[in-house]
């Protein structure tokens, strides 16, 4: 798990000052050479086939005569829309883009793992961790924006105003945890699921190997799935009119 993949050794050869510069701008020293991990390689790796897919599917769009390819993208589109006009109702056209990226990120990622040669990157922790708080600020700063400071301020003090001294620093808290759980449930199934595989795969080479394969992409659809829908419950709490 921790020998350096292709892709890894790749970054590190052509691309490891300007990481190693912005590691140093956080405060942090990485080996020199070596300033790329698995995970971040990963990542990176998994961002760029989304993006080359992204770009590859914009160029062969068709009304009258669709392909598969664009078909399935659509359906998991269509989805991913329907669940956000259920969840968030009014206005929830704008968010529909961060959610389906947030989806098919954290779907090649946990995928990638399938691929001979490939780790999936969500099973560091600070992958999860970082996509975690992008939710995190992404919904707040929709809730500061959509209903003004103070009014969004209001939803942590709760509907009782003599209990606000209570509710609000517990309200607090419990937003505070939303990213740790994120990040937990995301890190926890996939590394979990890694090491299972990896560890049948040294045990009994062929064939038994093949199931919990399965498994793990059966896994990597349902763990991108539930972190995206929470994220968009977490949208539609931040951005809820009493109307709505």
């Amino acid at each position: 798990m921790h020998h350096e993949l292709w892709f890894t050794a790749l970054l590190n050869k052509y691309f490891s000052a300007p990481a190693e510069w912005i590691l140093s701008l956080a405060g942090y020293h990485a080996e020199h050479g070596k300033p790329w991990n698995n995970g971040y390689a990963m990542l990176v790796l998994a961002v760029i086939i989304v993006v080359l897919a992204a770009a590859f599917l914009r160029t062969r769009l068709s009304a009258e005569r669709p392909g598969k390819f664009q078909l399935t993208i659509e359906a998991v589109y269509t989805f991913l829309d329907d669940q956000a006009h259920e969840i968030i109702g009014h206005g929830y056209k704008r968010y529909v883009p961060f959610f389906a990226s947030t989806f098919f990120v954290i779907l090649f990622c946990n995928l990638m793992g399938v691929v001979p040669g490939h780790e999936s990157p969500t099973m560091y922790y600070t992958i999860p961790a970082g996509i975690a708080i992008a939710t995190f600020l992404n919904y707040n700063i929709n809730g500061f924006r959509e209903m003004g400071t103070m009014k969004y301020l209001g939803h942590f003090a709760g509907p009782m105003w003599w209990l606000a001294w209570f509710m609000f620093p517990l309200e607090i808290i419990s937003h505070c945890i939303r990213p740790v759980s994120l990040t937990i449930r995301l890190f926890a199934n996939m590394f979990a699921g890694e090491e299972v595989t990896l560890g049948f795969m040294a045990v009994v080479p062929y064939l038994v190997p093949v199931v919990f394969l399965a498994l793990h992409v059966f896994v990597s659809f349902i763990q991108a799935f539930i972190f995206t829908v929470l994220s968009t419950a977490y949208v539609g709490g931040a951005v809820a009119h009493e109307e709505h």
